[in-house]
């Protein structure tokens, strides 16, 4: 049956009525975008800075809590790739909120998505600066700045975006190879190592701290070590099939992605002798690991926290900017977000301008803690954190809205292929999984800066259906719009 809710090329005008500008399409294959949603997903930065307070909350049986989030991320995995195979599009989540659910809620789940990946993409680029330092102190001493490196490497990073969707893609896979590479060797050695003593308590639910609330209390944890799993969906006019390919790509990488930290995770809690304590106290556990095990040739673990922090920035960007794009592209957000280079087909004022504002929510930020009670400079590891929990609130209320939206969806434009299991109850149970997480980031009673976060979110979200109305009201064609540029249109 055909997509009621989508229009291809022909029919589409963009906000001043011509035809909209379009990327270049089906020059990426299926494991492209798959390697560049698991560099985006970063799993050595993610698992290097996030594994000692998982650690530290869920107790020995810490990767039991990861499998627990690979199944709900599944879960998230199954609305995108069910969307994606319906309506595929560069807007993505925005898209497919805005075909069920109408143009104020586009324009509002666009300003969100956009705000929360620009946030969350700039405690990365942070960290990308802040692990250079780390690395360069460590052995030789030297102790430059952080934010030298992290605008050296942001500029690099944004250089191999400008030339092209094809060669950045290449070169986030690359770097995810040698991160993947350096995780496994150590986690293998670090096994090996300790073979005397294994023990099955990792994965004996009764070794979680305090049962299921130690595991609740986890779980968002554990799932942020998953954000960037929804990379390729942004990709989807670039790729070719992306009806087959999206959820496939999805599919592949959040299971390559919940093995591999299963394996990281045993390795990390083996190579400290299950003492969670010890674990959590460290500053990067799975270096210290690296060290005990290789001695010398430790410097690999850095090595692949450098690579790692490069492929998120470019595989980051790359997508996250393309949703800003379709949105301008639409009319959503200024039109200026719309352009595309002639040449190269890259949306270059999306991805500048992403980059830009998340260096200036850097310098607020840093600016703010000089500012402060403490007086003092900012961590860029502490950054990470708090930057990090603020953006992830705001993309997991797409995440629920999507899941919200899937049903609706095919019940309405699709209805001949509603099936109840994967568009009513996988929707309905990942909805609740996203919950939990909701729960935690945003509950009373957490300390400073943690405790205004739900706030500011919930002031954010105000503000963006506030705006959408009025966008709404003054440019009635908006609706129209909405999702109307499909990925493998002819």
């Amino acid at each position: 049956m055909p997509d009621l809710g989508a229009v291809g090329p022909s029919s589409t005008s963009g906000p001043a009525g011509g035809t909209p500008q379009r990327l270049r399409g089906g020059v990426l294959g299926m494991a492209d975008i798959a390697a560049a949603t698991m560099a985006n997903v970063g799993p050595a930065m993610s698992f290097y800075f996030g594994f000692a307070f998982l650690a530290t909350t869920a107790g020995i049986a810490s990767p039991l809590t990861i499998v627990t989030a690979g199944l709900a991320v599944a879960l998230l995995g199954n609305t995108l790739a069910e969307f994606s195979r319906a309506h595929p599009s560069a807007g993505s989540f925005t898209t497919f909120v805005g075909r069920t659910f109408g143009p104020v809620s586009a324009v509002t789940t666009a300003l969100l998505a956009g705000l929360g990946y620009i946030i969350a993409m700039a405690s990365v680029i942070a960290i990308s600066g802040g692990f250079v330092q780390i690395t360069l102190h460590h052995y030789t001493g030297v102790d430059l700045p952080w934010i030298i490196w992290t605008l050296l490497l942001t500029a690099l990073s944004v250089g191999l975006m400008l030339r092209g969707v094809v060669v950045s893609t290449k070169w986030a896979g690359y770097f995810f190879g040698v991160e993947m590479l350096v995780l496994v060797v150590v986690s293998v050695a670090a096994i090996v190592e300790h073979r005397g003593h294994l023990s099955a308590a990792p994965f004996l639910p009764g070794h979680i701290s305090h049962g299921l609330n130690g595991l609740a209390a986890g779980f968002p944890l554990a799932v942020y070590l998953f954000i960037g799993w929804e990379n390729s969906a942004a990709l989807a006019e670039e790729t070719e099939n992306p009806r087959r390919n999206v959820g496939r790509a999805v599919f592949l990488s959040v299971a390559i992605m919940t093995v591999s930290y299963v394996l990281f995770s045993y390795a990390t809690v083996t190579g400290f002798d299950y003492d969670v304590a010890r674990l959590g106290a460290a500053r990067i556990p799975f270096v210290d690991v690296a060290q005990d095990t290789l001695g010398g040739l430790a410097f690999v673990a850095y090595l692949g926290g450098l690579t790692s922090t490069l492929g998120v920035l470019i595989a980051g960007i790359n997508s996250q900017a393309r949703l800003v794009f379709n949105a301008g592209r639409e009319g959503l957000l200024p039109s200026f977000f719309g352009y595309v280079h002639p040449k190269r087909r890259t949306p270059n004022n999306a991805i500048v301008t992403f980059t830009a504002i998340s260096l200036l929510i850097i310098g607020g930020w840093g600016l703010a803690h000089l500012l402060g009670a403490d007086g003092g400079p900012m961590n860029p590891v502490t950054f990470f954190a708090e930057s990090s929990s603020l953006g992830a609130i705001l993309i997991l209320l797409v995440y629920l809205a999507s899941n919200i939206a899937l049903p609706l969806y095919y019940r309405r434009y699709r209805p001949q292929e509603f099936r109840t299991v994967r568009h009513l109850v996988l929707p309905a149970i990942g909805t609740l999984a996203i919950l939990i997480p909701l729960y935690y980031l945003a509950k009373p009673g957490q300390p400073a800066p943690y405790s205004w976060f739900p706030l500011t979110a919930l002031a954010t979200l105000l503000g963006a259906v506030g705006y959408a109305a009025l966008l709404v009201r003054r440019d009635p064609g908006l609706a129209e719009r909405v999702g109307s540029v499909v990925a493998d249109a002819e």
